[in-house]
Formats: C-alpha cells, structure tokens, sequence
C-alpha cells in the first residue's frame, strides 16, 4: 500500500447513523509532500478565499479544476516551506502573531475587536485566520533566511545603473504588471520545450482574441502570482527581472508582451495599469531601540516584560534610553551608541519595525513589540524630509537592484525546493 493510501485511509471514520454503520470521510489527502500531507480541506479553503475575493472585484475565474489545481501547487509550495522551516528551527511566537495582528489592525484604522469582527464576517473563522497569517510569516522568513545569502551587489553595478538612469532621463514611472508562466521542467526535453511553446501561444491566442488576463493567469500561470491573477504589483523598471525590464520599455498601458523565453519557461506579460513616482523628497526618522532576544534562558514572556518595565521607567523619568540601552541592547550595531539608529528611511527596517516608527511622534516611546530579531522598544527622536541627495539616489538604485534579484533568486529557490521534494498528487474521486 502507498503511503498515500495508509494516509488517505487512516482519515477515515465510521459514524453511526440511524442505527445504521456507515463509513464517512471526514477528510482526504490531496498530495503528499515530503513527510507531509495537503488535505482536501485545505485546498477548498484556498478556492473559497480566492471566489470571495474574485466576486467582491467582480473578476471572472476558470473552472473549479483550474482553481483546485492551483490551490493544491500553492499549498504544496506553503508545505515544502513549513518542513524547511521545521529543520531550521524556525517558530513564530503567539506574542508575535498578536503584535503582526495589531499592526495589521492599525495599519486599517480600527481596533482588535473591529479587526476581528471584519475577519470574521469575511472568513468565518478568526483561529483559522491567524494561524494562515502564522504561516504566511513564517514562509516570508524562510525565503529571506535562504535567499539573501545569495543576493550580492558590487558597488560598480550601483554606478552602471545610476549611469544609465541618467543617460534615459531617469524615469520614475512605475509599472503594475500582470504575468503568466508556462513552465517547463528542470533538464527538460526538446519535446517538453516544443510543449511548453505552443501551450503559450495558445495562451497569447487567446489573450489578443480579448479574453480576461486575470482569469487566464489562474487557470494557466505556474508563477507564484497565480492565484492573485498573476498581479506582481508595482514595480519601477529596475526592479523588474531583466528579461522583463527590456521587454515593457516603451510599451503601453494593456500590452501583450511575450512569449518571452528563460530557465524557468515561457513568460507573457501585460501592463496593468502605469504611474509616476515623485522620489524627490525622503521621509527619514531619527531613532533609537533597545533589542532583547528570547533564548533557552531567557523566555518570550520575559523578555516582553523586561521592557515593559523599562518602558514604565523611561514614560516616569526614572531611566534613561542610552543607559538602558547600553547595559541591556542585544543589537551590537546601536548598543553603544545608547541604541541610536540615526537618521533612516523607515522602508530600510522590517515591516513591523518600519510600521512601529511611522507611527511614532517625536520623543513617543512604542510599548514592546517583536520582529523576527527579537523583542524591541523604539523611540523617535525626529522626523524630517530631505531632498534625494546623491547618495540617496544611490541608496535607491541599491534597493531597485537588490529588489529585482532577490525576486529572481527567490523564484529560483522555490522551483529547487520543489524538484528536490518528494510529491504525489491524489487523483480525484
């Protein structure tokens, strides 16, 4: 017997129902995946969430197969991540959940129970919703802890670009891209190739035939956006893949571009939709943090707790900030500094860190709060707008440059770790 099978069947239970045995399945195994399982449950779930949100964008979709079929890649995907995660060691607190959650809540100007009641009425389960949201964070972290070691950019490719930029004007429009992939396998065949080709002429057939991209991308896309409609969002043209940046120059709102051939398959694009970016002023804070990282020794709890105290001390004038920050900071970056950080974009930090100091006033101290480096308070000093100085201009080209192969490497990270993974896909009933 498969090990699918011994799964599959070890979900089973016998109910009685009017006096009577009968076997119901209470749930199936959709895929096997390493030493773990995508239920059924699951992948509905995944087509669910995708319907409501296409009916409140009023966006058409393809069959339910075409949707089942991408929600079974995306969670085989999720689990592959999860395993990895699991030998790395990597956990996501509840403590951290519940600060991402806060942030999330604020971010949309309304208080916890108003965030729970909205995610309620549009999910119908609050656990279920922050334990996605758990593993959302905890894949994020995954792909970051394995793809940045990978990323390296040399200074002269920061001056070639700024170069360039200046020889075109230096365009600061954006682009918000749709983008479909017909992938083919790794140590492809002629044949698969062939396939793969006339798979994504069809799709361009259709395409200028007038059918809807979105709908397309998820019942065709083997791309990471897939189920979003292949919406890789807003995008300055040096933070695209190269491939793409030199395909879109001088095209139009709506374009059909493609099909464009690399490693991983055959790419079409489209342009949803253009915008201009004024880069020319910088919102920058001057801050301050004191960091505590949770080890064996030393528990979440505590360490939350530790600068809740100092938080009370600092708000009574009982304490000072550098002080604290000397004898107890875990950053050896700011610790002798008293916790300084200097004048910073907030963009530079991670999310929760970032979203922590656009929220501040000057002089505020935030209450404790977690990022993946541990527990931090922060204060801002500070807060001014500047004009894009030269090295400024740098510090953006560096970001256009690491964003745009970080986005490559992480794709590629993720087409490895599924060809080196074990996987079955269960046939339906």
């Amino acid at each position: 017997m498969k090990l699918s099978q011994i799964i599959a069947t070890a979900l089973l239970c016998c109910v009685s129902v009017q006096g009577a045995a009968a076997e119901r399945e209470i749930d199936r195994v959709a895929a096997v995946v390493d030493n773990s399982v995508v239920l059924q449950s699951d992948v509905d779930d995944v087509v669910n969430r995708v319907k409501r949100n296409a009916a409140a964008q009023q966006q058409t979709l393809p069959s339910d197969a075409a949707l089942r079929t991408q929600a079974v890649e995306r969670l085989i995907l999720t689990s592959l991540q999860l395993q990895l995660a699991q030998r790395m060691g990597m956990q996501i607190s509840d403590a951290q959940l519940d600060d991402t959650i806060r942030n999330i809540s604020q971010d949309e100007n309304l208080s916890l129970e108003a965030f729970r009641q909205q995610v309620v009425a549009e999910e119908g389960d609050y656990e279920r919703f922050r334990e996605r949201l758990r593993e959302e964070m905890i894949t994020g972290e995954v792909v970051r802890a394995n793809v940045q070691r990978r990323v390296y950019i040399s200074p002269q490719e920061v001056d070639s670009v700024l170069k360039l930029m200046e020889e075109q004007g230096a365009s600061n429009e954006q682009y918000n891209l749709g983008h479909i992939l017909i992938a083919i396998p790794s140590q492809a065949t002629t044949d698969d190739i062939n396939a793969a080709k006339e798979r994504a002429d069809k799709v361009m057939e259709l395409l200028r035939d007038g059918s809807d991209f979105k709908r397309i991308a998820i019942a065709s896309s083997s791309g990471s956006n897939a189920l979003e409609g292949g919406d890789l969002g807003w995008m300055n043209i040096n933070e695209m893949p190269t491939l793409f940046s030199e395909a879109i120059r001088g095209r139009k709102k709506t374009d059909m571009i493609g099909p464009l051939r690399s490693g991983a398959g055959f790419h079409i694009l489209t342009i949803f939709d253009i915008r201009g970016e004024n880069v020319a002023d910088i919102n920058e804070v001057k801050s301050r943090h004191i960091l505590i990282k949770p080890s064996i020794i030393l528990s979440e709890e505590r360490a939350r707790s530790m600068l809740a105290e100092f938080v009370t001390k600092l708000r009574a004038g009982e304490a000072d900030f550098a002080e604290l920050a000397k004898q107890h900071s875990e950053d050896p970056g700011s610790k002798l500094n008293g916790g300084d950080l200097g004048w910073s974009e907030p963009a530079v930090f991670v999310p929760a860190f970032r979203d922590t100091l656009n929220r501040l006033q000057p002089n505020e101290i935030s209450e404790p709060f977690r990022t993946e480096h541990g527990w931090h308070i922060a204060q801002v000093l500070d807060k001014r707008t500047v004009d894009a100085t030269a090295d400024k201009k740098r510090e953006q080209v560096y970001r256009m440059i690491f964003n745009r192969r970080y986005n490559e490497e992480a794709n590629n990270f993720l087409r490895e770790l599924r060809t080196e993974a074990y996987i079955e896909v269960m046939a339906e009933d």
